[in-house]
């Protein structure tokens, strides 16, 4: 099986202006772009050193504009921090604007102290990212037929409002949602005909993706299954020491950035591995030369029954020169094995 690879990216401030660390992802977007990268999938956080696209539709924009080949979006949009119209109008700008290379991910928002900054009950997110969810999909018909958007909702309510934007894909971009450690969680995305990704252990994986594939099944007959992505810090190095070294190092600078909201409101972020051991541990990291690299992640691959990588490599501190050549021996030493099956 061919296994593609992409990009999942915090954008955490790592030391840098806002200014240097966007530039910065462009030219490393370019550069996987040119190496054949399949996508870049980017969270949106708040109020948090973590997420610095917060508004990642602006960015997206711009890397719309970098990039010729590379598939693009949000891992995830939170639904309930956007107004549906609005956002409607913003993916179909986007899907339009890089020629159909959109990829909408959705969800509710993992952090309750970002919702509530800005005025959102995490209890009441669920359903208002659903129903919220209902609106968008509805919006996309409307716009390619011509229809007037008509919803009445407990959140939402909308009579005879015009849609004037459409996406270039047809219903619409393909859909992502994030599933962490919990199979029946996999049911609703493989109903819904989501791809999703994973950030858990490659043995709780597999059971996400058994439980994924009979509900896709039954929902979709024989129609090939969509993209399962293993989701792991990768860094590469030309030595496995040089590799880890620098992982460690980053990965402080990154959970630091994590953990800040939380702390200051005296939580902490028990889903995260604390450090760079535990994280490796629970096989959330994989740092090491091209051919430990190659290893690992076969092992993950071929337990958890995964078909795509979203390579976590933009993290931390870590420079650009290092981000860069980390990118470059995935895309010239690691990425071909899995292509060919050597």
């Amino acid at each position: 099986m061919t296994i593609d690879f992409g990009i999942f990216d915090h954008m955490d401030l790592g030391g840098r202006e806002p200014g240097v660390l966007f530039e910065e992802r462009l030219r490393l977007l370019e550069q996987g772009d040119a190496a054949g990268l399949y996508g870049y999938h980017v969270a949106e956080h708040h109020q948090t050193p973590l997420g610095m696209a917060s508004s990642p539709g602006i960015f997206l924009a711009a890397l719309a504009q970098r990039t010729t080949r590379l598939r693009f979006g949000p891992l995830v949009y939170v639904l309930p921090l956007y107004a549906p119209l609005r956002l409607i109008d913003e993916i179909c700008m986007l899907d339009q604007l890089s020629g159909g290379r959109f990829e909408l991910g959705v969800g509710r928002g993992i952090q309750p102290f970002e919702l509530g900054l800005n005025g959102v009950d995490h209890l009441a997110s669920l359903e208002m990212y659903m129903e919220g969810l209902e609106v968008i999909l509805a919006g996309f018909g409307c716009g390619l037929e011509g229809k007037l958007l008509d919803h009445h909702g407990k959140y939402y309510e909308f009579h005879n409002a015009p849609i004037v934007h459409a996406p270039a894909q047809r219903p619409h971009p393909p859909l992502w949602y994030a599933v962490y450690n919990n199979p029946e969680a996999a049911v609703w995305p493989a109903r819904a005909g989501c791809n999703i990704a994973m950030l858990v252990s490659a043995s709780i994986v597999r059971l996400i993706v058994e439980r994924f594939t009979t509900e896709w099944r039954d929902a979709h007959g024989e129609k090939p299954l969509p993209r399962m992505g293993l989701t792991r810090f990768i860094h590469i190095a030309e030595t496995d020491a040089q590799a880890e070294l620098e992982a460690r190092a980053a990965y402080d600078s990154w959970y630091e950035n994590l953990a800040r909201l939380w702390r200051a409101y005296h939580a902490s972020p028990a889903h995260a591995p604390q450090n760079f051991d535990v994280a490796r541990e629970r096989e959330s990291m994989i740092a090491g030369a091209p051919e430990t690299v190659r290893a690992e992640l076969a092992r993950h691959l071929d337990e958890s029954g995964c078909n795509y990588v979203l390579g976590q490599m933009f993290f931390g501190d870590l420079t650009f020169e290092a981000m860069s050549r980390s990118l470059r021996l995935l895309t010239d030493e690691v990425m071909p094995h899995f292509r060919t099956g050597d």
